[in-house]
């Protein structure tokens, strides 16, 4: 591999955080002189960032290899080398395991050690060997990153907590991104600015269980979600707040005191409760009921009446009865939600479920499935109508595909698309909604909004 001209590909399995360490991977190799290609065939290093958390997620890599097998022989013929890596959960979940089923993977990085991948490549060349780097140093991954490198987007994640201490007898979460790690107050701070500082307007504060945050603050003290938020929210130039995924348990008094506080927190808050049946929460782990779920949502609808709320659910679960799918059919009913993702239990290896005897035939999780998305989705297009003749602040972030259509995000966090040109991205404009489907609403562009947000029901 020369030392000019090096390209590296990165491909992205799953969740938001997945997207977020994909980003700071690149930023970590631009400093070996790499500059990314959207084009798999004229990479030096492709990388693919996993995810363990959907079914045969290790299986779907593997196919993923099988191609790229033919990559790496078709340039390697012409005198090309190319280095492969697989990094995320399913890295640290298979570890050696991934080398010896696909010899032509160079390295394996989890989560927790992708920051020193400059290292590795320096080794790999070096000793023509194999590297497996699957530990758990998240201080040390965060202390040892890069400074954040110029963005388009005017939106940009930020992870500020890793790893669940929570252990759900379905997630593999525990396993993969280790034991709860969150970084240090000002350590936050100063990468808020930086994004800010390269257009950002706003931010996402993500974590396996966000609003467990615990970082330490510049007095030594440990500090809260909601102390971060505060802090972050007095930032120059942050418009927009938000925070995923959260833990009922967690949800505690001073953060939701801040979203009736906090006017640059989005009145939308994604909350799983995963089932409404206390007898399968307990068997899940989840350390709370249904009743503790509604009394939670009854708090936060308090103090921000407008908010939005989306959840996971889960179906299917081990020993799930007709009783049971009911009890969660009749919360879905209650809360009314204006988004969810709903999904069919799945085992995981290594996972408490899995070895459940009274498993649910697949049949039946079918058909509850149907059912429960038929009611979800009803409330997320009754709620989507509902926007219709609303003014609402769009932050604009990407051209459409049709000419002349720009797409932007709402507070609820609805994709909006309006007229427009390339003018407006990175803006925040007060649109009128003139029509709504299932999965997003159209508009039309009045002005540019105010940081003050107009629509009377938004506070």
């Amino acid at each position: 591999m020369t030392e000019q001209a090096k390209k590296v590909f990165i491909k992205t399995y799953g969740c938001q955080m997945n997207v977020y360490d994909s980003e700071r991977m690149a930023e970590v190799l631009t400093a070996e002189g790499f500059s990314e290609t959207s084009e798999m065939s004229n990479a030096d290093l492709i990388i693919l960032n996993t995810c363990h958390i959907r079914e045969k997620a290790a299986e779907k890599v593997y196919s993923e290899l099988g191609r790229i097998r033919k990559i790496k022989s078709d340039r390697l013929a012409e005198g090309r080398s190319t280095k492969i890596a697989v990094a995320g959960c399913v890295a640290q979940a298979e570890g050696i395991e991934i080398t010896r089923r696909a010899p032509i993977v160079d390295f394996v990085v989890g989560p927790q050690s992708y920051h020193r991948l400059g290292e590795m490549l320096k080794r790999s060349n070096a000793r023509c060997q194999k590297i497996i780097e699957t530990e758990f140093p998240g201080a040390e991954k965060f202390h040892n990153q890069p400074v954040r490198q110029k963005r388009l987007n005017a939106s940009a994640f930020l992870t500020i907590q890793e790893g669940c201490d929570k252990f759900c007898t379905f997630c593999v979460v525990p396993y993969t991104r280790g034991a709860e790690y969150s970084r240090d107050y000002t350590e936050i701070i100063q990468e808020g600015r930086q994004l800010l500082n390269h257009g950002v307007r706003e931010i996402t504060l993500l974590g396996q269980n966000v609003n467990a945050y615990h970082g330490t603050m510049p007095d030594g003290s440990t500090g809260s979600l909601a102390r971060l938020l505060y802090g972050l929210a007095e930032l120059e130039g942050l418009e927009r707040l938000r925070y995923t995924t959260s833990h009922p348990s967690d949800m505690s008094a001073d953060l939701i005191r801040a979203h009736g506080e906090i006017n640059k927190l989005m009145p939308y808050l994604h909350l799983p409760f995963q089932s409404g049946s206390d007898r399968i929460l307990a068997a899940m782990n989840r350390k709370h009921t249904s009743a503790e779920y509604r009394r939670i949502v009854d708090r936060i609808r308090n103090v921000r009446p407008e908010i939005a709320l989306s959840t996971d659910i889960i179906v299917g679960f081990p020993d799930e009865t007709d009783e049971d799918f009911d009890e969660t059919m009749k919360l879905v009913e209650d809360i009314n939600f204006a988004q969810a993702y709903s999904f069919k239990y799945s085992a995981r290896p290594g996972t408490p479920a899995a070895n459940i005897p009274l498993q649910v035939e697949e049949q039946q999780k079918n058909e509850r499935l149907q059912t429960l998305q038929a009611l979800l989705n009803e409330q997320q297009s009754r709620f989507n109508r509902s926007c219709i003749n609303r003014v609402l602040p769009i932050l604009f972030d990407k051209n459409g595909r049709e000419k002349g259509q720009i797409i932007g995000r709402s507070p609820y966090l609805q994709a909006v698309n309006a007229q427009g040109d390339g003018v407006c991205i990175g803006k925040i404009m007060d649109v009128e909604i003139i029509s709504a489907g299932p999965n997003s609403l159209k508009g039309v562009i009045k002005s540019v909004a105010e940081p003050a947000i107009k629509d009377s029901m938004i506070n």
